[in-house]
């Protein structure tokens, strides 16, 4: 999927921490580019294993900036559309 730029990663990060933050990202990347998108409960568990990761609200921003600026995918309007339906997830953009 993502192999044409990097995923916005903290060098502070054990690798559990940077395979859940990029298990979050490539969740996104499926809702955007994959035909049927991304199933809700693997995005909404991603999101809740990225919180984890990054607790704060400004530093989640960040990242979805981030991530926004080198994919062109929102993290919060992904999150925000399997919040708002069942079964898959797909994003137009």
């Amino acid at each position: 999927m993502a192999d044409s730029y990097e995923y916005p990663l903290m060098a502070e990060w054990s690798t559990t921490d940077i395979i859940a933050v990029t298990t979050l990202y490539q969740c996104v990347e499926a809702a955007y580019e994959q035909p049927q998108g991304v199933d809700r409960h693997a995005l909404l568990q991603a999101y809740q294993d990225f919180q984890q990761v990054v607790p704060q609200k400004f530093e989640e921003k960040q990242l979805d900036q981030a991530f926004q600026t080198v994919s062109g995918y929102s993290i919060y309007r992904t999150v925000k559309q399997a919040r708002a339906t069942d079964g898959m997830v797909k994003m137009k953009g």
